[in-house]
């Protein structure tokens, strides 16, 4: 069977494409009006995302083996675990630029598209960069321990949010477009006079602003997913890295990214309502980094001087859900002093 650039055949390629697009064109149908979403309805959703995950993960099994799905699997449950201090932080982000429920889910929306786009640079970049050499494995393996160490530092620091004013991609945005502080509906952008329509409003009869014609307006809204956006970015050097380590096969790491990138959407909502309880889970992250670390570590020594160490792709899968599960569990079993609060 003939295989394309991606190491692949066309057909494999095409079938992720063709699913990927189809459910998320089912999510953004789904979700088209700007209503909150409830813990109920994210649940189901990520549920759905999910189900279509493994439907692909069968697919691979079925026409490349157990070893391909596998290594789809690792890399699905490592992107979904490693995303969740993404999660909490585009919570405080939220929270800082005040943004009503209602729109969270269409700044989120473009948030995934934007980490799709980065993602699929990263990863070539990262697979073309590990085609170097073992000892560019060694390189990524220092990486990732180093960033498990750094949270692991981070760990007692309650701070629930920072201040974004002066974040990287909101001065970005105020250089090229001069700012509304306050969100005419779900806009990004804004005319003058949707500007000056939004003034002669009576709640408004106490708010200075002076209005320049002929001049868009970037609301809060968009200055937020810019910082989503940056921030996310940030995550993608730590994340790509991990889940590169599971496999170099491009279509692999990739679908595996892209598949959990489009459940994050839901998930934040389904974390956001459980968020006191799983006052565990970031353990949970960080053993797993240390884990994928000494992984990368055994596989780049072994090919260095042959000792004929390593960890298998169904080894992987299973300490990934494992510690993820342990995590979940523990959160339960040893509440933190905010859940007992609560």
């Amino acid at each position: 069977m003939q295989s394309d650039s991606l190491g692949f055949p066309p057909e494999t390629t095409a079938v992720f494409i063709v699913v990927a697009v189809a459910a998320l064109l089912i999510d953004i149908l789904a979700h088209r009006s700007h209503k909150p979403i409830g813990l109920k309805s994210a649940s189901l959703w990520t549920l759905f995302w999910i189900a279509v995950s493994l439907a692909f993960a069968g697919f691979l099994y079925y026409h490349h083996g157990k070893e391909v799905a596998s290594l789809f699997l690792t890399g699905y449950a490592l992107e979904q675990v490693l995303s969740v201090d993404n999660l909490f932080v585009i919570m405080a982000i939220f929270a800082w630029f005040k943004v009503p429920d209602g729109y969270r889910h269409r700044i989120l929306y473009w948030g995934v598209i934007g980490a799709i786009v980065f993602r699929g640079i990263f990863v070539v970049i990262g697979t073309s960069l590990l085609a170097l050499g073992p000892w560019v494995e060694m390189v990524f393996a220092v990486v990732i321990l180093w960033t498990a160490i750094l949270m692991m530092r981070a760990g007692n620091d309650d701070e629930e949010s920072d201040d974004y004013s002066d974040h990287i991609a909101n001065r970005l945005v105020r250089r090229f477009f001069p700012v509304y502080p306050k969100l005419i509906g779900p806009k990004f952008l804004v005319t003058s006079q949707e500007v000056e329509a939004d003034l002669a409003k009576p709640e408004n009869k106490d708010f200075s602003f002076k209005v320049k014609q002929g001049v868009r307006y970037a609301t809060p809204l968009l200055l937020c997913i810019a910082v989503v956006e940056i921030s996310d970015v940030m995550f993608a050097f730590d994340s790509v890295p991990a889940v590169i380590a599971v496999s170099r096969e491009p279509l692999i790491v990739y679908s595996a990214m892209m598949f959990a990138v489009l459940g994050l959407r839901t998930m934040y909502f389904v974390l956001e309502a459980l968020r006191k309880y799983l006052v565990h889970l970031e353990k949970s992250v960080i053993s797993l980094l240390f884990f994928v670390a000494v992984k990368l570590a055994l596989n780049s020594s072994d090919h260095l001087w042959h000792h004929g160490y390593n960890i298998s792709a169904m080894t992987s899968l299973y300490v990934v859900l494992g510690v993820l599960a342990l995590g979940i569990v523990a959160s339960f079993l040893f509440p933190g002093k905010k859940q007992q609060d609560a």
